[in-house]
């Protein structure tokens, strides 16, 4: 038997990257595992990828009433014990001076709100199941400060500190709930900044364990704070960066200068002097 046999898992984002590792791993440790997201092709190739029992549904996280149905199907595959809360990105970048406002809401519906519902719909589920563990991708963004990231650390921010608090009020009625913050890994949304280039360099500058992550050493976590291994661990944040929130958040101007000018780098909305 393998250890997570019997059990079913939810994880949201399970089309791609970090979330794709994280329901493989789940899976072949014999969970039925159900993916959710936003792209049904994406998902389908996704699943068939992974093989095994794992199914998937087409759920957008920041939609009250579609996450709902995505847990409860995840739910209906038998006694729900594991959610990794993956999805997330940001539609917001540049300096402060310079924030689109709309493009900072949806960043923080998407990562915050959207982690949330999937918090909130899970807890009731994994209670009744018998109690279980969640598990939120959150970003060392979160922690160290990365200049020019908009809403997207400060979302990341309020994934953790959600997952403390949910860890608090939950924990009575055996739910775990922890989070873990990636470091720099290797997936289709960071394509250009894991290439060979000066962000890249600063990067493993900031890093102990100079490499670059791959979704699978997410997915070992993961699968580690989801799992009967961890049952005495709740509201921890696990840091898993090659060490990089010891050091500094990265250096993003050989990127973002050209982008938007010298100027709106030191504060100032245009290339006044």
């Amino acid at each position: 038997m393998r250890e997570l046999s019997g059990t079913a898992a939810l994880v949201t984002g399970g089309g791609s990257g970090i979330g794709l590792a994280c329901a493989a791993r789940l899976a072949a440790d014999g969970a039925a595992v159900t993916i959710c997201g936003r792209t049904e092709a994406r998902l389908r190739e996704a699943a068939e990828r992974i093989g095994g029992d794992v199914s998937y549904t087409v759920a957008d996280i920041t939609d009250e009433e579609q996450i709902a149905a995505a847990v409860a199907a995840a739910a209906g595959r038998g006694p729900l014990r594991a959610v990794v809360a993956a999805a997330g990105g940001s539609t917001s970048i540049g300096p402060v001076a310079m924030l689109d406002a709309a493009a900072w809401r949806q960043t923080l519906e998407l990562n915050a709100t959207g982690t949330m519902l999937t918090v909130k719909h899970a807890a009731p589920a994994l209670v009744r199941a018998g109690g279980g563990a969640i598990v939120a991708i959150s970003s060392v963004a979160a922690a160290t400060t990365h200049r020019w990231f908009g809403a997207y650390g400060v979302s990341k921010a309020a994934v953790d500190h959600l997952v403390r608090l949910a860890a608090d009020e939950l924990g009575g009625a055996g739910v775990r709930v922890n989070g873990i913050r990636p470091g720099l890994v290797r997936t289709e949304l960071v394509a250009g900044i894991t290439d060979p280039g000066p962000v890249l360099d600063d990067y493993l500058a900031c890093m102990p364990v100079a490499r670059v992550g791959e979704p699978e050493d997410i997915a070992a976590a993961a699968r580690f704070l989801a799992g009967p291994e961890s049952s005495w661990i709740t509201g921890q944040v696990l840091d898993v960066d090659g060490g990089h929130h010891l050091r500094r958040g990265p250096d993003y101007s050989a990127l973002f200068e050209p982008m938007f000018g010298a100027a709106a780098l030191r504060g100032l909305p245009s290339d006044e002097t």
